[in-house]
């Protein structure tokens, strides 16, 4: 294979992989915006200088690792809040052990390896299994609070019900339908949103995460679905956190833990 078709395909790959980093630098940074300056920092950084992908085999995990080196070289910052609940989760994120964030999400949310993360984050797996039991202590510690379910499936529906209680949230209810969730919502305020997609009567989960935002603009929101691509667009603004079905339970849980106390809850375009 020539140089010219070795860098067309692995550019490919890393198209491929591209979503998934912004969707790992918007979670880690709480800004859209801030999370994609540095995902287009990396891929600037790449042009130059290819050689991570030489030195680790699997293209994710390298460019993961591109991305850590000009993350951690940055001072790891977070960026200009969003809304104000992102302003007030600042305050925890100060608080949180060093490292412990980007670990629990490359484990939970990327679903990588502890072998993996050590090789994205330049330590040893015995530490990065430090951080992800300082960070589930850490991070399910901080908030609770009243949980809204939007789910038309029921069997799922009951599982993400298990899981917030387990974690002592209180549940406010569940929707099978965007008209139910607007009603839940407003009988009663949460404090976090579970939401699918599509929804039992041909409505949309997005419709209805959109008309509770308009009228209380700080509450968190996590989708569950397994349309992914249907969020991650690239356009603004898109969702800090996304889980793809089907779900683990750790993920669910992880992703609660942060979106309490650190995600924006801009509407939706699609």
């Amino acid at each position: 294979m020539s140089t010219g078709q070795s860098g067309n395909h692995l550019s490919l790959i890393v198209a491929e992989i591209l979503p998934s980093l912004r969707r790992y630098a918007r979670a880690l940074t709480g800004n859209q915006k801030t999370g994609d300056r540095y995902a287009a920092t990396t891929l600037e950084a790449l042009l130059s200088d290819r050689s991570v992908f030489e030195q680790i085999p699997d293209p994710k995990t390298a460019l993961f690792h591109a991305f850590h080196l000009i993350w951690t070289s940055a001072g790891a910052p977070v960026g200009e809040s969003e809304s104000g609940l992102a302003r007030q989760a600042q305050a925890h994120l100060r608080r949180l052990t060093a490292n412990t964030r980007e670990a629990l999400l490359l484990n939970t949310i990327e679903e990588f390896s502890r072998e993996d993360i050590a090789t994205i984050m330049g330590t040893d797996s015995a530490e990065v299994a430090h951080l992800l039991d300082v960070a589930h202590r850490e991070m399910e510690d901080s908030i609770s609070g009243r949980v809204l379910v939007i789910e038309d499936e029921a069997i799922i529906a009951l599982d993400l019900q298990s899981i917030v209680a387990d974690m002592g949230h209180q549940l406010t209810g569940v929707a099978q339908t965007q008209r139910l969730a607007v009603e839940l919502a407003k009988r009663e305020r949460p404090d976090l949103i579970l939401s699918d997609i599509q929804l039992a009567d041909g409505s949309s989960g997005i419709d209805a995460v959109n008309e509770i935002l308009q009228a209380a603009a700080d509450i968190p929101v996590i989708f569950i679905t397994a349309f992914p691509e249907r969020l991650l667009t690239g356009e603004r603004p898109e969702p800090a956190f996304v889980i793809t079905k089907p779900y683990s339970e750790e993920q669910v849980r992880s992703a609660v833990s942060q979106a309490m106390f650190f995600s924006s809850t801009e509407t939706l375009t699609v």
